[in-house]
């Protein structure tokens, strides 16, 4: 008698179980999960953007814009000489009065103010994958002209390369965390269902803009030799988002 009530007790127990199982895979049958995940890649940057300038101050307006054209139009005969690679690309051309530092009357502005000098300048902007040569065409420029900024990055061909590898990463981290939520939700992965997958533009990097440049005061620029100055590359990380709708059956 004792065993025969023992059984039924295992019985009833087994089938406490079964039957909560059963509750469970009911409850969670038909549920949609959004499941977002990321993938990224990391590549040695392989392209420099410098950003060059010349600035002159003068009491003539002609002599100063003189200086600079002069002095452009020979700093870029050297980088051109140093690196054939290099594309070149006029950022900007300014020109605008300076006044003296006295006080200005109240609602006077500049308006009766007589200019003491002009200051002029403007901007070169070389992008190149020579990296290699890179320090020694910007000393040879800063012979004449002055390095404003300088990033590095990625050439358009090798970010094309790295797409595949950035999609392939994320799927990748789409299916772990699908099997992740399968598994706390006491379902096989293979019950998922995905229904939308959705690649947001992610991976996408800007530049950022070329500060501003500061007034060069004091003597002129002399043509004299320039150390090479030290750069470190770096590298670039690119990433894309997808976020996954699964369905469990």
């Amino acid at each position: 008698m004792a065993r025969f009530l023992a059984g039924l007790m295992i019985a009833a127990a087994l089938g406490g179980t079964a039957a909560a199982h059963a509750q469970t895979t009911a409850q969670n049958g038909g549920t949609l999960v959004i499941l977002p995940a990321y993938g990224e890649v990391r590549q040695a940057n392989d392209e420099a953007r410098a950003t060059l300038m010349i600035e002159e101050q003068d009491k003539d307006k002609a002599t100063a814009a003189s200086r600079v054209n002069l002095k452009m139009k020979q700093g870029t005969e050297i980088v051109r000489k140093e690196d054939p690679q290099a594309v070149l690309k006029t950022r900007g051309y300014y020109t605008y009065p300076v006044y003296n530092e006295e006080p200005v009357q109240p609602r006077q502005g500049n308006r009766n103010r007589q200019p003491v000098g002009w200051r002029v300048g403007q901007y070169l902007e070389i992008t190149t994958p020579n990296l290699a040569g890179l320090p020694k065409t910007i000393a040879a420029a800063q012979r004449i002209l002055a390095l404003n900024s300088l990033h590095f990055g990625l050439t358009e061909a090798t970010s094309r390369k790295l797409e595949e590898q950035r999609i392939a990463a994320a799927y990748r981290n789409l299916t772990d965390r699908l099997a992740a939520v399968a598994k706390a939700m006491g379902r096989n992965p293979s019950d998922a269902v995905l229904e939308t997958v959705d690649f947001e533009a992610s991976g996408a990097y800007a530049q950022d803009a070329a500060p501003a440049a500061k007034a060069m005061r004091g003597a002129p620029m002399e043509a004299m030799q320039v150390e090479e100055p030290s750069f470190e590359p770096g590298e670039t990380t690119l990433g894309t988002r997808v976020v996954g709708k699964v369905r469990f059956r």
